[in-house]
């Protein structure tokens, strides 16, 4: 499989066509952002994590009921995928209070629900990504009924499979954004990417935060915090 040409240059990946029109290669890059753009930077070994990171979760959840558009990993880099057409939905699974959430309902970080929640957002850099609900989403179709039950269904899979993964770490799973494709049968998969950069991770114990915030919010240590999850990840799947 080779890059012939590309496609997409994104906030965090570079999307390439390949020789087989079924498949397309998928580039991670260090760059980092914030705020729907507005802040910009670099995390070293960003790329490497948020593919190995994300193609080992992408497996984890193939064996267990989860369809993803992960085919194979190339290099430290670079990933063969599925090609899908995105459904224009950001799905946003949340067990804690954090981040949006907190400022938008004024509540404080740190609340476990009693249950999971889900949010969908339209993925439209333009409109900075709004919020809306299932009727919403029909209205503008973005997806049909059908489609909205099975993205919800899968959402709270993942949710459940991650959770234990990452308890087992050490870590919380505190939130975390998934996208949804369509295979050219009409088939829903998972889609995108699993990694620090779209999930916010907390050492158990101390509530460490072992993910983009640490960018997001200038704590410092982001480097060293992508690369402290990686560990745990890795140690938990030798």
């Amino acid at each position: 499989m080779v890059k012939i040409k590309q496609l997409y240059e994104g906030k965090a990946k570079k999307v390439y066509e390949t020789d087989d029109p079924q498949y397309l290669i998928v580039s991670y890059k260090d760059d980092a952002t914030a705020f729907n753009g507005l802040k910009k930077g670099t995390i070293a070994g960003k790329g490497v994590i948020n593919n190995r990171m994300s193609n080992r979760l992408m497996k984890m959840l193939e064996n267990n009921g989860v369809p993803t558009h992960y085919v194979e990993e190339l290099s430290d880099r670079d990933t063969v995928v599925r090609r899908v057409s995105i459904v224009p939905l950001e799905v946003i699974i949340r067990n804690i209070s954090a981040g949006s959430f907190s400022k938008r309902y004024g509540v404080e970080e740190g609340i476990v629900f009693a249950r999971p929640t889900i949010e969908f957002s339209y993925k439209n850099d333009e409109l900075g990504d709004p919020l809306l609900n299932d009727d919403h989403a029909l209205a503008l179709g973005l997806a049909t009924e059908e489609e909205i039950a099975e993205i919800k269904r899968l959402a709270f899979r993942v949710n459940d499979v991650l959770k234990q993964f990452w308890a087992g770490c050490g870590v919380t799973l505190v939130d975390f954004k998934l996208e949804f494709g369509r295979l050219p049968d009409g088939k829903i998969i998972l889609a995108d990417e699993i990694c620090p950069d779209t999930c916010r991770l907390w050492d158990s114990k101390t509530k460490e935060k072992l993910d983009k915030d640490r960018f997001r919010r200038d704590l410092g240590g982001v480097e060293d915090a992508y690369a402290e999850i990686m560990r745990r990840l890795n140690e938990a799947m030798e």
